[in-house]
Order: C-alpha cells, then sequence, then structure tokens
C-alpha cells in the first residue's frame, strides 16, 4: 500500500510528512527529517499519496506567485470559503491538489485581500479595506526606496537634508521607526562604518563646537535658551539700611554678583563678620512666572567664554549686589572674640545692605597676597591698584578663614589639599557671546586656595553650615548636602535631613549662597527668610513644609541637572583645551600619573593644563611618576587624546599630601568616546504580517 502523506499547518507554518497512524481527533506524523509529531484532526489541510510532499511544496509555491490577487478576489465566494474552493473558482472545477495548495498558500500570504475564518477557511476582506491596505503597502515601499536613497546618499558621503535636520535626535534619542535613522544604521551597515564617523564623512557636522553645543541644547534645552519677557517684581517690604560697607569679591566675568561681605569692630576685642547674600527670594514668590523659569533650568550652566543663565539678566540685575547701590540682602552676622577667634554669636537679618565695591579677583591676587596680608610693612611697587576694602579688614579675613579652615580639618581628620592649580579659559574677542569653536583660546594657571578665594570659602561655608543648623533646630525643612565618611567611593548625597558634611567637616550644610544662578539656594532662602521672620513659628510661615513632595522633585531634578551642566562644562573645557593644543602646535608635554591598574594604561594629568589622558607605551607606570610624553591626534568630536611614552623623568613616591589628593580624584578620567543612542547590530523589527 503506498504511503499517505499531509499537508497541515502548525504554529503558523505549513508542514508535510508521511501518515503513521491517524485516529479520530489527531494524526502520528513523521516529518522528512525523521521527527514525529502528533497533529490535531483539525490541523490537517490535506491527504495525498502523491506527488511526493518536497515536489508539492515546490510546484505549489511557484503556482502559488503566479496567482492574480485582485482576480482571485473576484472569483472568491462571498460567504466564508476554503481554499479548495478558491482554487475551483480560479483554476477549474477539477483543481489538482498543487492548484489547491497553491491557492491555500496565496490566501494565506494576502491578509490585506483575505481574512483567515479557521484552519483553511477565509473570507474576503471589504473593497474599502483593501484600498487601505493597498495604499499602505505603497507608501511602505516609498519610505523603504526613500531609506536606500539616503542609504546611498551617505554612503557615497552626501548627507541628505533630511538626515541633516535630525542629526542630534538620530545620534542621542532616536526613534527607530523614523526613516532618516533607519537609512544611517542601513549605511552604517553596507558602509561597516561607525554612524558617528560615518556622519562626519558625509559632511552632516560641520563643526565640533557646534556638535558638542547643539548636542548639549538638544539634550537639556530643547526649546532654546532664550527668556520671556518678564519684568522683575519689585520688594514690597521696608527694610532697614545696614550700618556697614560690604564687598564682593568675584572674577571680573562674574555679573551674577550674590555674596559679599563686610568687618565692624577691629580693635574693639569683639570682630563682627558680616556675610551678605542677595535676595530675590524677597520678591519672587514659589510658583510665580520667574519662579517656574529657576525652577526649569534650576542652575546657571559655565562654559569657556559663555554662560546660560538661570535667570533673566535683568532679573539678576535687579537683584545683584552691584556696587554702589543699597542692595536688600539676607545677613549673616558671626561674631568673634579678636584675640582667640572664638565665635561668639551669630544673628540673621533681612536687610538693605551698602555695596562699597565689586572686587575682581583676578585684578587684585597678585596684590592681596599672604605677604602683603601678614606684614602691615609689606608693599607693592609704586603704582599698583590697591583693593577698596581696607588692608586691616582683608588682613582679618584672611586671619579668620585660616582658622575656620583649620577648625574643619579637625573634623574632617585630614587636611584640605589644595596642591593643584585651577585653570582660567578666555576666548579672545568673544567678550561674552556665544562661542563659534574657532576662537583664539587662552588658559591661565590660578593657585587653589588664593587668600581672596580663602576668604570667600570660608565665609560661605560657615553661612550654608549656620543657616543649615538653624533651619534644623527650627524644625524648617531645606536643602541639604552630605556626606557619610571620607572613605573612597562615599560620594556627596542632597536630601531635606541635617547630616553631616564628612568632606567639608561641618554637622550640616545647605547651599543658600548663591540664589542667582542655583535654585537650590534660592529654595533655602525662602525657608531661611522664613526663620528671621518668624523665628520658632517658622515652620507653619515657611512656603516648603516637612515632608514636602516638592523638595524631594526639586531635588532629584537638580541633581540630575547639576551632574550635566557639569560634565557640559567639563567637557567644554576639555575641548577647548584641546583646541589650545592644536593653536600652539603642542606635541609633547609632562605629566604626573595619578591613577594606574594592573593591565591598563595609566592615566596622568598634565603639569601645567587641564588634561587628564591615558599613556601608552609606558607598562606598569607607578602613581607619583612624572613622564614626558608626544601626544597622538586629537579628536574634537570624542574629545579623545592619548600620550605615548617617550621618557621617564623621575619616579619619587608621593607625599602622603600628594597621595591624598590622589585617592581624592580617584573619578577623574579623560573624556571618553561619544555615546551613541543607537545600535547599528540590532535586528530589523518586523513589520507586522497580519496574523
Amino acid at each position: 500500500m503506498p504511503p499517505m502523506y499531509a499537508l497541515f499547518e502548525e504554529a503558523g507554518k505549513f508542514q508535510t510528512g508521511r501518515i503513521l497512524s491517524e485516529a479520530e481527533s489527531s494524526a502520528q506524523i513523521e516529518l522528512e527529517s525523521g521527527k514525529r509529531v502528533k497533529v490535531k484532526a483539525a490541523n490537517l489541510l490535506l491527504k495525498f499519496e502523491k506527488p511526493s510532499p518536497a515536489d508539492l511544496m515546490r510546484e505549489a509555491q511557484a503556482m502559488s506567485a503566479t496567482i492574480e490577487l485582485d482576480l482571485a478576489w473576484e472569483f472568491a465566494p462571498e460567504d466564508e470559503f476554503g481554499f479548495a474552493d478558491l482554487a475551483r473558482e480560479y483554476f477549474s472545477a477539477q483543481a489538482t491538489l498543487t492548484e489547491q495548495t497553491a491557492a491555500l498558500f496565496r490566501l494565506f500570504e494576502a491578509p490585506h485581500y483575505f481574512r483567515r475564518a479557521g484552519k483553511g477557511r477565509f473570507k474576503k476582506a471589504s473593497a474599502e479595506v483593501i484600498a487601505q491596505a493597498l495604499a499602505g503597502i505603497e507608501k511602505k515601499k516609498q519610505i523603504q526606496a526613500q531609506i536606500e536613497s539616503w542609504a546611498a546618499e551617505l554612503g557615497q558621503g552626501t548627507c541628505p537634508a533630511p538626515i541633516q535636520t535630525q542629526l542630534y535626535k538620530i545620534l542621542f534619542k532616536p526613534d527607530k521607526n523614523a526613516p532618516e535613522y533607519k537609512a544611517v544604521v542601513e549605511a552604517a551597515r553596507a558602509t561597516q562604518t561607525a554612524p558617528l564617523a560615518l556622519l562626519q564623512k558625509a559632511g552632516a557636522i560641520h563643526s565640533a563646537y557646534q556638535f558638542h553645543w547643539q548636542r548639549f541644547l538638544f539634550d537639556n534645552f530643547p526649546k532654546g535658551t532664550g527668556f520671556p519677557n518678564l519684568q522683575a517684581p519689585a520688594i514690597a517690604d521696608e527694610l532697614p539700611l545696614a550700618q556697614v560697607k560690604a564687598y564682593s569679591i568675584d572674577d571680573s566675568h562674574t555679573t551674577e554678583i550674590d555674596d559679599a561681605l563686610s568687618v565692624q569692630g577691629l580693635g574693639t576685642g569683639t570682630v563682627t563678620l558680616g556675610i551678605h547674600i542677595a535676595a530675590p527670594a524677597l520678591a519672587l514668590k514659589p510658583g510665580d512666572a520667574i519662579d517656574q523659569l529657576g525652577r526649569q533650568r534650576l542652575s546657571t550652566v559655565y562654559m569657556p567664554g559663555y554662560k546660560i543663565t538661570m535667570l533673566p539678566d535683568e532679573v539678576v540685575q535687579t537683584y545683584t549686589l552691584q556696587e554702589g547701590r543699597d542692595c536688600p540682602a539676607v545677613s549673616l552676622y558671626a561674631t568673634f572674640d579678636e584675640a582667640t577667634l572664638a565665635l561668639q554669636n551669630t544673628e540673621t537679618r533681612v536687610e538693605r545692605v551698602p555695596i562699597a565695591a565689586n572686587l575682581r579677583h583676578d585684578q587684585l591676587d597678585a596684590i592681596v597676597t599672604e605677604a602683603w596680608l601678614n606684614d602691615d610693612s609689606f608693599t607693592h611697587a609704586a603704582g599698583t591698584m590697591e583693593p577698596a576694602m581696607p588692608r586691616t579688614e582683608l588682613a582679618f579675613l584672611f586671619r579668620l578663614a585660616q582658622h575656620l579652615k583649620a577648625q574643619r580639618e579637625v573634623v574632617r581628620g585630614k587636611p584640605e589639599n589644595f596642591n593643584r592649580p585651577d585653570y582660567n579659559f578666555r576666548l579672545v574677542g568673544n567678550d561674552g557671546a556665544e562661542p563659534k569653536g574657532h576662537e583664539q583660546v587662552q588658559i591661565s594657571i590660578r593657585q587653589r586656595g588664593a587668600p581672596l578665594d580663602l576668604m570667600v570659602a570660608e565665609a560661605m561655608i560657615l553661612a550654608n553650615s549656620t543657616w543649615g543648623n538653624w533651619m534644623s533646630e527650627l524644625g524648617v525643612p531645606g536643602i541639604y548636602r552630605s556626606q557619610a565618611s571620607l572613605l573612597p567611593g562615599v560620594k556627596v548625597r542632597m536630601g531635606t535631613k541635617a547630616l553631616p558634611h564628612a568632606g567639608i567637616g561641618v554637622p550640616s550644610y545647605a547651599w543658600s549662597t548663591s540664589p542667582l544662578r542655583r535654585y537650590t539656594d534660592l529654595v533655602n532662602q525662602w525657608q531661611i527668610i522664613a526663620c528671621a521672620k518668624h523665628g520658632s513659628t517658622a515652620a507653619l510661615a515657611a512656603p516648603f513644609k516637612p515632608k514636602d513632595a516638592e523638595l524631594f522633585s526639586i531635588i532629584s531634578a537638580f541633581d540630575g541637572a547639576y551632574g550635566a551642566y557639569n560634565a557640559y562644562q567639563n567637557g567644554m573645557e576639555r575641548f577647548w583645551t584641546l583646541q589650545y593644543l592644536k593653536q600652539h602646535n603642542i606635541t609633547e608635554l609632562s605629566a604626573t600619573v595619578f591613577k594606574a591598574f594592573p593591565g591598563q594604561p595609566p592615566m596622568a594629568r598634565a603639569d601645567d593644563l587641564p588634561l587628564v589622558l591615558p599613556v601608552f607605551g609606558g607598562g606598569d607606570l607607578p602613581r607619583g611618576a612624572h613622564v614626558q610624553l608626544r601626544l597622538s591626534e586629537i579628536d574634537d568630536i570624542s574629545l579623545d587624546i592619548s600620550g605615548h611614552l617617550l621618557h621617564v623623568l623621575e619616579v619619587d613616591a608621593p607625599s602622603s599630601a600628594e597621595e591624598a589628593e590622589m585617592t581624592d580624584d580617584e573619578d577623574d578620567s579623560a573624556a571618553g568616546p561619544i555615546a551613541l543612542a543607537m545600535d547599528v547590530n540590532e535586528a530589523p523589527t518586523a513589520e507586522g504580517t497580519a496574523a
């Protein structure tokens, strides 16, 4: 007896095999591979003796392709029908096994003409549905043709305009179904080129600087950096005039002057330090239009030659501590014993403060030196500009700052190290305008811990710590920064609880001294003003209450924004440092290894530039090794640069202070390749055939 074969459907696939046995509800079938399967009777579509299953499948598939769908649709019965019914209508009343199978295959693969109504059974789609489906298919064909055309252009080194327009979205926040994205992926695969390199070669990136700048705006300022036209509200409070002369100390480019200092009582045995903070919180209210701007931006963004302010310039100028004006301020008065510098008392006042002068440390650092401060008889060369703030007051501030720092270091358990310099960037001729990326850059060194820096820094730490403690004592919530310990990896956290800050060496720390450029400080200022006005009942009057969900929302948003802004600032400082190397044809430099791991190139820090880079060819260089490096080619897009060891200048074990500084810098790293949000190896998504 000749073998009997079956055609059946299983999991949306057609298969054939030899029937071994058959019952009422199922059959045992042996596949061509030799595997035996149990098939439900309802899934058996055809039984046949010949041709062979392989021949039937091959011939039916070839014939299926010849069936015209429009004609098949016309011939098909109006009611539900089986595939054999269509075969008899389309081919002949005596449709062969091959013709029936071909009809089955064609029906199955044309869901826009025929919808399935069961195993081997179908129903005609309406003419309207077919028209819509065909239009959709045609559109997909056109889109695919467009994708292929764009991909071809990219492969030939030309960037189509639509891809140019969508550049940053494609690279960093893509819609993976968008044809522009698919074209880049297809071109990258076809040319075996990384997407970023592909787009560079195609001319999509005209300027490395603009690439970084536009990417930053895309991620953080998608609606642009402009402000609506808003009027800064006036301060309604009648404020008393402080009987002091206050002086701010900032860089010449600083416009958001939000802190100033005063000294009273020198020579009396008791000296009062006044720390005066600009008070926008007296005019702005939580939820008003300007507050919403601040809450959106959360901080001023700094970068070489430019900044994006948190608040509109008109608003800043209304509340900034401008010299020659009596400026609204929240003042902390700290009284010290003049001889011992023991803190005797603190008091907070909301008042108007006369700003005698805006001192600029870049103009005065060379004048206000330790020697000049510590020795009354020390004089500079004739014609040297003397600072507007009296020398005696500056000398007291410096002595106090040193004392406060020493006290904090006792709490910290180890000294703070300011051995590494800060670097100032200046773009020649830029004058605060948005940089283009080709400006001549100047980089100057400024030693950390310069006397004027120290005076301001310690005064601000005193204010932030004192006000943080005070809010906590009165039960008024604030935004605090804390650090549990100085152990490696223990990072600074933000929260609403007054917890110790081990890195600074204070029992609590609430940023409050920069309300014109940090939103956390503005929030804390509202709370501090409530403390100053209401004392023990401040918790009831403060805008933000204990466990206020808004505070947690602000903290979360600020953390994210501040991290992104700092990362961009660091990236732009690196960008301009690389430009400096190119502009001055620097191909070699000396550096010191600060991080070394077995099997990885050690990381080194340039001696005279703010540059961190990996060192190749040096084997296992120890931390502290001083080396001469030959620089690699610079990649302005990835901001990559590396050094190749020329020779070791010296290998001295770092001092304990240097070792501590290196440990503190463990997180320092060179900028790496740009992280793209696209994967050229991802599997293409199925277009979703009808089931």
